[in-house]
């Protein structure tokens, strides 16, 4: 009934664009702090490749360092709680955190309805579940989402710097949320749109990986390790 494997008695689900439409918020709010420090230095504004190729999925900062990187140029870095207006690494991270916020708080969040679906049909079947997430602004989308009666277990942005977890594409988290889930890698399933989460999730060892397409890349989300690509999650319900 839910598309999955028979062993599979967990999921674990990334937050922005595979439960919410938070990614498109993410997106504009990383758009609107990069394109000054593109400008500043020459170089044409951020695009939609940028963040799929440099940004989703990553936690905040190595996205700054990944993107920038891809562009020369090479910020100085500073402290991680380095004030917004800061012309550094942690400076421009905190700068689309804060921007991200006020754009959550604008325009609300919702998540896609199929997910909501996905998700309910997964906890009626009784398998476990957890939000695995870079964004370290997890919890607010998931109380204005409605979400959080469903998650057991959240391993997001916060927790990954408390306890210094590589971000993905490493598979550090998919695994601390497998651990707090009691089960192991072989029986849970990764839930990813970004090109970086399916590659966590493949490196990993997850019994299965699920592949969101939202923007197009199919191709590009199995080559990184999905073993199914769905538009959306209620596509598996059909299977």
């Amino acid at each position: 009934m839910l598309g999955l494997p028979d062993h599979i008695t967990a999921c674990l689900f990334d937050l922005d664009g595979v439960l919410t439409g938070t990614a498109a918020l993410h997106r504009a709010a990383w758009k609107e702090t990069f394109d000054p420090v593109l400008e500043k230095h020459g170089q044409p504004p951020f695009t939609d490749a940028d963040y799929n190729n440099h940004v989703d999925g990553r936690p905040r900062f190595d996205g700054v360092r990944e993107f920038l990187h891809s562009r020369g140029i090479d910020l100085p870095e500073a402290p991680p709680d380095a004030p917004p207006s800061d012309d550094s690494v942690q400076g421009v991270g905190n700068r689309k955190n804060e921007r991200v916020q006020q754009i959550i708080a604008e325009r609300g969040v919702q998540p896609y309805p199929g997910s909501m679906r996905y998700v309910e049909a997964c906890k009626a079947a009784g398998l476990r579940i957890a939000v695995v997430t870079s964004s370290a602004n997890a919890k607010m989308v998931l109380d204005a989402a409605e979400l959080t009666k469903y998650v057991e277990a959240r391993i997001d942005g916060v927790v990954i710097t408390d306890r210094k977890l590589r971000g993905k594409p490493a598979p550090d988290s998919f695994l601390a949320g497998a651990e707090a889930l009691g089960t192991t890698p072989a029986n849970a399933v990764v839930f990813e749109d970004a090109l970086s989460g399916v590659q966590a999730g493949k490196a990993g060892h997850f019994g299965y990986v699920v592949g969101v397409d939202r923007v197009g890349q199919a191709e590009e989300l199995r080559a990184h390790g999905a073993n199914v690509v769905v538009q959306d999650l209620a596509e598996l319900l059909e299977d």
